[in-house]
Formats: C-alpha cells, sequence, structure tokens
C-alpha cells in the first residue's frame, strides 16, 4: 500500500531540517523579504529558496511579490493544527505515565494486583 502524506507529516517533515526552523523563528517576528531571511545563512540564494519551498509546499508560509522582493509569512493555522497533535500526544502519554505510576507504587506496597 503506497504512503501518501498527509498535512501534519508534511509539516513535521519541513521542520525537520534546521534551516527551514530557522527561517520559522525569523518570521515569528513578522513577514521579511527574502534577501533578508537569506542573508545568516552561508548558501547560494537557489538553495536557500529550495528550502522556502518546502515551508511553502507545506502550508507553513507564504509568499507574495512585491515589486522587486519575494516576502514571507508564516500561516499560523498550520501550526496551530502541529501544536494540537503535540498537545492531544502529550495529554495521552502523561495518562499512561499516570497509570503506570500507580501500578508501580501499588506494587511496591506489596500489592500486585494491576488498577482497573
Amino acid at each position: 500500500m503506497p504512503y501518501h502524506a498527509n498535512a501534519l507529516d508534511l509539516s513535521f517533515h519541513a521542520l525537520s531540517h534546521p534551516t527551514r526552523r530557522a527561517v520559522v523563528s525569523r518570521l515569528i517576528e513578522g513577514e521579511l523579504p527574502v534577501s533578508v531571511l537569506a542573508a545568516p545563512f552561508e548558501m547560494a540564494l537557489p538553495s536557500f529558496t529550495q528550502h522556502l519551498r518546502v515551508l511553502e509546499d507545506c502550508g507553513l508560509i507564504e509568499s507574495e511579490k512585491r515589486g522587486r522582493s519575494r516576502w514571507c509569512r508564516l500561516v499560523r493555522p498550520r501550526f496551530e493544527e502541529a501544536a494540537d497533535w503535540m498537545t492531544a500526544e502529550r495529554q495521552r502519554w502523561s495518562e499512561r505515565l499516570d497509570r503506570l505510576e500507580l501500578y508501580l507504587d501499588g506494587m511496591q506496597d506489596g500489592n500486585d494486583d494491576k488498577p482497573a
């Protein structure tokens, strides 16, 4: 069965690269032109724009042409989807760890019965 990536998969893939995470961090403050975004990175502009393309293709950023410059900005709803997923996973694991703690506490008390 072929794997079809969903929006969340694409977002996490895009954020898996340090350059793309750095771009996102810079865009948190507001939109910026590509030339300003690219300045701190020691790579050719075509290589840098490939990183922007990955971020844009998955919907984490948008860009638009203004005069001679291309400006980028974050698309906040896509980040909220990722945050919602992480919050749900954190809650799920917290509940599991709480159950494990209860079980282990019961074992230390000499009660080998599993909690309900």
